[in-house]
């Protein structure tokens, strides 16, 4: 299957991309009115049609910037920039996919993926009907319309999450470690189905995840985050070429990129 074109350059700083992340910072206040520093100013930029992880220590703010690029949580300093306007608030154009389904159990599997066109009041509805069915054969869910979530498998149930999140035909898709609750073998399938569909769509994707084999797997680029408070500590361009499978895991230059990426969780960054 055809897979979208790999960036031609690295982009640490933001620059021109579909979305652009301006010193964008984090800083919770517990009700006690201590100050929690999530995330440090941070830039970066993704450019259309490019699938880049985010990997990190656990708490180093990669959930936190997802969010921040989805409208869903505001910026305490910097701005969020997509398709060169100011993030504030979610957009019908970006998809987000979370660690877990979150199908609604009462609602059938289409019914599920239509939810979004029904929230948003998009018309006509009979093409988002039309659409949530092609998705749901892209995904490799066709004769599963009328099930419910408890029917499938928690790997069927992700699928049509990932239906789900681009029914509204969202330029961006953000994937919070959509994953991590599967099986080993489970996981490998759905990295595979993943580049398929990022292939057949063109999305941008941003894929927050712990496992390192599987961001080299799927990715142009790795940011590499700092513990708490986190920060971009080093972008990584994974110059493997495309279309990939399974058997890449045992090359070499895949196990100097994962080994590099485990070097830099196992050293303190320098200061700035």
């Amino acid at each position: 299957m055809p897979e979208a074109t790999p960036a031609d350059a690295p982009r640490a700083t933001a620059g021109s991309g579909i979305v652009q992340v301006l010193d964008a910072s984090k800083t919770y206040r517990t009700q006690s009115g201590k100050e929690v520093y999530a995330l440090e100013p941070t830039r970066l930029d993704i450019a259309e049609g490019e699938f880049v992880s985010v990997v990190g220590p656990s708490g180093c703010g990669k959930t936190t910037l997802l969010n921040m690029m989805a409208g869903l949580l505001a910026s305490t300093s910097g701005e969020i920039r997509f398709n060169g306007t100011r993030l504030v608030g979610p957009s019908r154009e970006i998809g987000i996919v979370f660690q877990r389904p979150v199908l609604l159990p009462w609602r059938r599997i289409l019914d599920n993926v239509m939810l979004p066109v029904e929230v948003m009041r998009l018309r006509p509805r009979a093409d988002y009907d039309t659409r949530a069915r092609d998705l749901l054969k892209m995904v490799g869910l066709d004769g599963f319309e009328a099930a419910y979530p408890q029917e499938l498998s928690g790997g069927m149930q992700q699928r049509a999450a990932i239906a789900r999140a681009l029914v509204y035909d969202s330029k961006l898709l953000l994937m919070d470690e959509p994953f991590a609750a599967l099986d080993a073998l489970t996981r490998e399938e759905m990295n595979m189905e993943l580049l398929r569909i990022w292939g057949l769509t063109g999305k941008a994707i941003v894929f927050v995840t712990h496992n390192i084999p599987e961001a080299v797997l799927l990715s142009d680029r790795i940011v590499v985050m700092t513990p708490r408070p986190g920060k971009v500590r080093e972008v990584i361009e994974v110059d493997l070429p495309r279309p990939r499978s399974l058997s890449l895991m045992g090359n070499r230059r895949f196990g100097d990129l994962a080994d590099h990426i485990r070097s830099l969780f196992k050293t303190p960054a320098k200061a700035n």
